[in-house]
């Protein structure tokens, strides 16, 4: 008997000890009994805490899935880590972070939380360090990409004419000087040859500096007339395949999407080895999936975390909110992998 009052004695001196806020609610919603710590957090008095309901002291844009979660309570569920916030006395709100559970028997709810109202200030300066952050890197990212934009222009509309007109007259002469010694005209058609291959050159360089294809036809035609280029450069095979909704996708997204497809080739064009490439939009779970899979010589990823061209393609990913997952093996190929929720 002595044991149990001492027990009984140690239980009334936690609960009215603790820092925590503990209280004991009834199935009709009020509050029977409150330690300390609730009064000290609310700020008010047991009477006042005892005469309302206890949604009325739940912030308006928590009540209900408050009482949702009240609910699910009541059907024998125990509530672990529910946070929502509470209005104070002065007006304030509060942060708690509850674990309750409740005894049919008695009809009484038994509930322990802890203020983490500090914890979620700090999260909530965070985001919106984040956020400036985020904002600043796209900003950057827009004007990066509005410098390429016009730079690729200058280069097709005015390098790309510059070296047609050239061809165009050198065209002219071969054809109109009958006189033109054999050396000569050869010397003509290397020339013509070679303003070919440099006007083919500037569209090509244009196209990598800013795809302008994108804002005109989309994602998915630029992508298939890059890898269908790149097979008759590369004389590697590379195909294209989409199933997914573009319009679910921004235009920072697309261009982001366009410029990893466009690192993940530059890397087997130079080191891959591979002898085929298989690049795919898809669709599924809510997410939008894009997969760049080459059967090259692979690589060891431990060896290469640092290598310039997969932390662009890591950095960009990051910008969007998506995930970029990079699989290889030596001898077993390389498969890159960007998930993004869809919008």
């Amino acid at each position: 008997m002595t044991h149990l009052t001492n027990a009984g004695h140690e239980m009334f001196t936690f609960f009215e000890r603790t820092p925590d806020l503990v209280c004991i609610a009834g199935k009709d919603g009020f509050l029977k009994r409150v330690n300390p710590a609730v009064i000290n957090s609310l700020g008010y008095s047991e009477a006042e805490l005892y005469a309302r309901p206890i949604e009325s002291f739940i912030h308006p844009e928590d009540r209900e899935f408050t009482r949702q979660e009240r609910i699910s309570l009541l059907s024998g569920k125990a509530l672990l880590n529910f946070q929502n916030r509470y209005i104070t006395k002065q007006g304030n709100f509060v942060w708690l972070a509850w674990t309750s559970i409740y005894f049919p028997d008695k009809e009484i709810v038994f509930a322990i939380a802890k203020d983490i109202t500090e914890k979620k200030q700090i999260e909530k300066q965070f985001e919106e360090k984040y956020a400036k952050f985020k904002s600043l890197a796209t900003h950057f990212k827009s004007s990066i990409e509005e410098d390429r934009k016009y730079l690729a222009v200058e280069l097709h509309e005015e390098l790309a004419q510059l070296a047609s007109v050239v061809k165009l007259d050198l065209e002219d002469i071969y054809i109109r000087e009958a006189e033109l010694s054999l050396s000569s005209k050869s010397r003509i058609e290397h020339a013509l040859a070679a303003s070919e291959l440099l006007i083919s050159t500037i569209r090509r360089i244009s196209f990598s500096i800013s795809p302008h294809m994108l804002d005109d036809l989309g994602l998915n035609e630029t992508l298939k007339w890059h890898c269908k280029e790149f097979s008759i450069l590369n004389g590697i095979p590379c195909s294209f395949e989409s199933a997914y909704d573009e319009e679910s996708l921004t235009r920072e997204i697309k261009m982001d999407f366009f410029r990893i497809c466009q690192e993940a080739l530059s890397n087997v064009m130079y080191h891959a080895q591979a002898s085929t490439v298989k690049i795919s939009i898809t669709e599924e779970a809510g997410h939008i999936r894009l997969i760049i899979i080459d059967d090259g010589k692979g690589f060891d990823k431990e060896k290469i975390k640092q290598d310039p061209g997969l932390i662009r393609m890591r950095e960009r990913a990051v910008s969007v909110n998506a995930v970029l997952v990079i699989d290889s093996e030596i001898g077993k190929g390389t498969s890159i992998a960007v998930h993004i929720p869809k919008t």
